[in-house]
């Protein structure tokens, strides 16, 4: 194991596929953590450090922080080939055993003292689980998204260590640091029922351009629960350029829950409001982190390049380097 932390934007080079398998359990995990089918194709290849993944975001059960160790995010995502073609496009977590430096030599006793325990089989068959007793019936999957609570340990919020290692690993800046506990400082405020969250919201829409961002970026729309929300179809495809409407705009068209037609609207994408990206996919299906099954969507969603979530608004679990893409719904975008 590396003894000295990686940093952001320090080059590592992944291991082969035999050194790799012989770190692996006979379930293709280490401490936990599943290596999926998906990442055999980076093995022996040279990437940056992302992110240091020293703690994430649960979405398996209530979302919540996690704290792990030893653990990483590079420049590579999931492109769903190993579980059923899910095209949710999640970042891949590496276990540090899993690399090595750039000038790092692997000795033949350091990875495994009694040789493999794993199979490349045995990687691909861990990743779908077949009922014995129907096979016929819908397969479930096995992935990063739904083992993370069991790779992970509880985080508190109010660990103020988990922000000195955002800023000494490179994750996170001062500033942005600064951003997003001012907006935090305002929310749980305007959220304490004191009466004062309308005046708040308007002091920061007229004073949001001293720390910089968008005017106040938790609010819902004002369509009843109980009807339905607008729809359109632009049918977008794979590198179209789009725009995103303005915040003003999206919220006519979601109801008091946040959601149109049961997608929900995050703050994490408002910063995003205005401005032109590339579709980067249309998403039809995606495996549930919660059950292990695949979601069909009754209408397709849309990926766009480098629109992920900086867990800048995301209160409790500020600064999660998970770096999820969010999901667009057509009517929330426009060609330019």
């Amino acid at each position: 194991m590396k003894k000295k932390p990686y940093v952001v934007g320090e080059w590592v080079e992944v291991k082969t596929r035999e050194e790799i398998l012989r770190v692996l359990d006979r379930q293709g995990q280490t401490d936990g953590m599943p290596f999926m089918p998906e990442m055999f194709a980076f093995c022996g290849k040279r990437f940056r450090i992302q992110k240091r993944a020293h703690k994430t975001c649960d979405t398996v059960f209530p979302t919540r922080g996690r704290k792990l160790r030893n653990a990483v995010h590079l420049e590579t995502r999931c492109d769903g080939s190993g579980h059923g073609g899910c095209q949710a496009g999640c970042l891949l977590f590496w276990n540090e055993s899993w690399l090595k430096g750039i000038d790092e030599k692997v000795e033949p006793g350091s990875v495994a003292a009694a040789g493999a325990v794993c199979t490349e089989e045995a990687v691909r068959a861990a990743a779908v689980i077949v009922s014995k007793d129907s096979p016929d019936s819908e397969p479930k999957y096995v992935c990063q998204a739904t083992q993370l609570p069991y790779f992970t340990e509880d985080l508190v919020w109010w660990d103020a260590r988990q922000y000195v290692e955002d800023y000494r690993s490179g994750n996170v800046g001062l500033w942005r640091m600064f951003q997003s506990w001012t907006f935090s400082c305002y929310f749980h405020v305007v959220q304490s029922g004191i009466g004062v969250g309308p005046a708040l919201r308007w002091v920061y829409d007229r004073l949001h351009f001293l720390w910089g961002g968008p005017r106040y970026p938790r609010r819902t729309g004002a369509i009843p629960s109980d009807q339905p929300t607008p729809l359109m179809s632009l049918d977008l495809q794979e590198g179209e350029l789009v725009r995103v409407k303005s915040h003003e705009e999206i919220l006519k068209t979601i109801n008091v829950d946040g959601k149109n037609r049961g997608m929900y609207w995050d703050a994490e994408m408002v910063p995003y409001c205005g401005g032109t990206f590339r579709v980067r996919k249309r998403v039809e299906r995606l495996v549930d982190e919660r059950t292990g099954k695949m979601l069909k969507m009754k209408t397709a969603g849309v990926l766009l390049e480098d629109v992920t979530c900086q867990g800048i608004y995301s209160c409790h679990r500020l600064f999660c380097p998970r770096a999820l893409f969010p999901f667009w719904r057509e009517i929330w975008l426009e060609r330019p």
